[in-house]
C-alpha cells in the first residue's frame, strides 16, 4: 500500500471518531474535536478544554490492513448473546480491553 493511501485510512478513521463524539455529545461545538493533520504529535483528536471536560479520554487511531486482536473478539462474540469483550496482555505490559467502538462511545456518553 502506497504511503499516501495509508495516510488516508488513518485520517478517515480519525475523522470517524471525530464524527462519533460529535453525534453523542451535541452540546460540543464543531471546533471542540478536531482531527489532527497525518505526522502531527500527539492525540489524533485533539479537544477543547470543554470538549476535555466532558470527555476524559485521549484517542490514537490506527487503520491496519491485519490486527490481531479481531480474532480475539471475534472469538468472544461466538460465547453467546451478551456483548462481547476481548482483554488482551503482552508480557511486560498492563491488560486491555477491546469491545465494539460505538459501544464504548454510547458507553462514555452515558449520564449517570
Amino acid at each position: 500500500m502506497k504511503p499516501q493511501s495509508a495516510k488516508a485510512k488513518g485520517r478517515n478513521l480519525q475523522k470517524w471518531v471525530v464524527e462519533q463524539l460529535q453525534k453523542r455529545f451535541p452540546q460540543l461545538r464543531p471546533g471542540d474535536l478536531v482531527s489532527t493533520s497525518m505526522g502531527a504529535g500527539g492525540e489524533d483528536v485533539k479537544l477543547s478544554p470543554a470538549a476535555r471536560d466532558a470527555i476524559p479520554y485521549q484517542f490514537e487511531c490506527k487503520s491496519l490492513a491485519k490486527v490481531a486482536v479481531y480474532n480475539y473478539y471475534e472469538q468472544a462474540k461466538t460465547h453467546g448473546n451478551h456483548e462481547p469483550v476481548a482483554v488482551v496482555k503482552q508480557n511486560g505490559k498492563k491488560p486491555l480491553v477491546v469491545l465494539d467502538a460505538e459501544k464504548f462511545f454510547d458507553l462514555i456518553a452515558r449520564k449517570e
